[in-house]
């Protein structure tokens, strides 16, 4: 079966037809390491893991690119006038900008360990690669798309347009009013030709902390030339997939794209997929207007919009609820949800892994019905990745495998090998695919744990109210032992 592809430049289906036969370079845009990671950020990187995951299942060798932005990304996602957003924070936290940069991807990587994602294969860091940038920038400006004003470099995109006419395809902008546009917030405006131009290279200021020699001046990289350089230095001038958010498309892909031309002739990516966000409440997540959550919040159940803390593994699973491209609505009955459907999802996969069928089986149409719904599940992931139909039919299926388990379905129905079928390709799908643990079965024992720990806090509970302080004492330090919190409030008892 042929993997189908939605390329955002083409806005169309395409079939995925590496540039190298049974290879597949991908680059998706890392964090900018200022903060902790967003759980919206979450989704994203859940979103590429998934899908470097089903390439590796389609048996592609993936050399999978993720970067560390480390330098570059000014405030307001301007490219030039702003102060860069990790020597922000490390002057406000009186700290050494790579001293910022270590906190941050160190919390960054525990985050994705602890949603369970596959490391890239590279992970470059903007300011490891500055002697490249600046042979880039060289490159552009000798191929005549870019030009140096007072120490800053940049790249000439009306001549690009006029020249390539590529300007504008990957996001759907209008060139003339992109070409036409004025930012009067914008500093330093007066030094390109035209609003539309970018920096590739920007002359650092005095009190500037992040700077390097160049050509050009004691400076420092655009934001969006970084990713130019270190997607082609790993995976060539041409590569298959590139993919990042949504929010990303415009303008820094699009720039990417320019770049790429203007120092190589040719677009850096065949294929570029882009994630779409996640809301929380039916709105974009904002932190000043009190609609934000944070992962160690869903984690913890520490924030007024959750009932309840849950498990990683339930919020990567909620993650899988809605296609890559979709949005997504955080709420506490959506996760409530996904976590019972972890569970029974889980709890499908046990009852049929316990399966043991006769050799020759009586049923020739059950064992067609049971194939069917478990190839349809690779026919669904190759139609663009699309989890949620390909969860459907799972749980099409779910009912035969427990009616089988519990004697609903005779057993004799069905032979050893459909069986054993089922339980390989369930497991991939499952564990290799979806990226749900393998030791733990988290849907189904996080329904356990929950029942138990409601049984011990009403044995708590009525330990108190009968002042039996030595019972309610022993029942609270062992849940310390085990690392349990236990809150009580207004709404009543809460643990985590």
């Amino acid at each position: 079966m042929s993997l189908v592809i939605y390329n955002s430049l083409s806005r169309e289906k395409e079939e995925f037809i590496p540039i190298h036969p049974g290879r597949v370079g991908m680059y998706v845009c890392g964090p900018t390491v200022y903060s902790d990671v967003h759980i919206g950020n979450c989704r994203t990187f859940v979103s590429f893991d998934l899908i470097y995951r089903y390439l590796l299942y389609k048996g592609f060798k993936v050399r999978y690119v993720r970067n560390i932005t480390d330098v570059g990304h000014l405030v307001g996602d301007v490219d030039i006038g702003g102060e860069d957003k990790i020597a922000e924070k490390a002057r406000l936290e009186q700290l050494e900008p790579m001293e910022i940069v270590q906190r941050y991807t160190n919390g960054f990587h525990d985050m994705m360990r602890i949603f369970n994602n596959l490391p890239p294969n590279i992970e470059p860091s903007a300011t490891g690669h500055i002697v490249e940038q600046i042979q880039m920038v060289q490159e552009i400006i000798d191929n005549g798309y870019g030009y140096v004003v007072n120490g800053s470099v940049y790249f000439d995109t009306v001549k690009f347009v006029k020249e390539e006419k590529y300007y504008g395809q990957l996001s759907g902008r209008v060139v003339e009013e992109l070409i036409n546009a004025s930012r009067d917030d914008l500093k330093n405006q007066d030094e390109k030709r035209s609003p539309a131009d970018f920096a590739i290279w920007i002359k650092a200021g005095p009190t500037h902390l992040m700077r390097w020699p160049s050509p050009w001046s004691i400076g420092f990289p655009g934001w969006h030339l970084e990713c130019s350089v270190m997607s082609t230095k790993y995976l060539g001038k041409q590569f298959d997939i590139h993919g990042g958010g949504a929010d990303l498309k415009f303008p820094h892909h699009e720039n990417e794209v320019a770049q790429n031309f203007g120092a190589y002739s040719c677009a850096p990516a065949r294929y570029w997929m882009h994630a779409n966000m996640l809301l929380m409440n039916g709105s974009k997540m904002a932190k000043s207007e009190g609609n934000y959550l944070t992962p160690h919040q869903l984690f913890t159940g520490e924030s007024e919009h959750i009932s309840k803390a849950y498990n990683p593994e339930v919020v990567r699973f909620f993650m899988l609820q809605a296609h890559y491209r979709s949005t997504l609505d955080l709420t506490d009955d959506a996760l409530s949800a996904a976590e019972k459907g972890l569970q029974r999802l889980m709890e499908t996969f046990e009852n049929l892994q316990s399966l043991r069928a006769p050799e020759k089986p009586v049923n020739d149409s059950l064992i067609k019905e049971l194939k069917t719904g478990t190839a349809a599940m690779e026919t669904e992931m190759d139609e663009y990745f699309n989890v949620p139909r390909t969860l459907a039919r799972i749980f099409e299926v779910a009912p035969k495998i427990n009616g089988l388990k519990n004697g609903q379905i005779d057993i004799n129905l069905v032979d050893t090998a459909t069986v054993a079928e089922m339980q390989t390709q369930f497991g991939k799908f499952i564990h290799d695919v979806f990226g749900l643990r393998k030791e733990s079965g988290d849907g189904n024992q996080n329904g356990k744990l929950e029942s138990v720990m409601q049984l011990v806090l009403e044995l708590r509970q009525k330990a108190r109210e009968n002042k039996d302080w030595a019972t309610a004492d022993k029942i609270r330090d062992a849940l310390i032992a085990a690392k349990i919190t236990v809150k009580d409030g207004k709404e009543g008892t809460k643990w985590s």
